[in-house]
């Protein structure tokens, strides 16, 4: 005697055939919007960490709003670390490595002019982070630094120089100096006259973003 078909069997065909290639679909859709996020990493001190800024107003998050509301699917990772130098910032490279970014953008010596520190440090700790960049196939924006002009002539145009050299023996995009437009500008700093406020970092990143674009370019965005 036949056993009743349960009425399982045409409803399994019918999940198998429309639910799970549905199914599939959203995860390779998904998968594909995950791919298509460009990641950025800041690698930089305290004007790339938002030192005395509210939460959300940082270099890297004012930039990424920026990058979005243009369209572009980004994320800009804060691998900053106030006080930092280049010996510091090329010491946690391999940390700041981990968030597998597209592309970096290299915000360090501050602190070495501040500091006085060898322009020959600056220029080998800058040379070691562009060249293991350069290793991991991720494009870079090199943003220069001025030191204080305390420390002599020949000290201050050392310092600037070594950025240049450093720009066009990685072939790197450039911009000569992260707070162009913004440095002694009261309205544009925090009361320590060294730190951008939240107007001044905004301006940072209006005159920086062509730069930004032209290195979203190289990474394929």
């Amino acid at each position: 005697m036949r056993q009743a078909q349960s009425g399982y069997g045409p409803l399994r065909k019918i999940f198998n055939g429309l639910i799970v290639p549905a199914l599939l679909a959203a995860l390779l859709l998904a998968s594909t919007a995950a791919r298509a996020e460009t990641v950025i990493l800041g690698l930089g001190d305290s004007l790339m960490a938002g030192y005395g800024l509210p939460d959300g107003k940082s270099f890297p998050a004012q930039l990424e709003e920026t990058l979005r509301t243009a369209g572009k699917q980004v994320r800009v990772v804060n691998a900053g670390v106030s006080g930092d130098t280049s010996t510091g910032g090329l010491a946690r490279l391999d940390w700041a490595l981990a968030e597998k970014p597209d592309a970096a953008i290299v915000e360090l010596g501050a602190n070495d002019g501040l500091r006085g520190q060898p322009v020959e440090q600056l220029y080998a700790n800058l040379d070691a982070i562009l060249t293991r960049l350069k290793q991991e196939n991720i494009p870079v924006l090199l943003a220069g630094m001025h030191a204080p002009p305390n420390f002599g002539r020949d000290y201050t145009e050392a310092f600037h120089a070594a950025y240049h050299r450093l720009a066009e023996k990685h072939d790197v995009v450039f911009y000569p100096f992260f707070l162009d437009g913004v440095a002694t500008e009261p309205s544009l700093n925090q009361p320590d006259g060294i730190h951008p406020n939240e107007q001044g970092v905004a301006e940072v990143v209006g005159r920086i973003l062509p730069k930004v674009e032209e290195l979203l370019a190289r990474a394929g965005n």
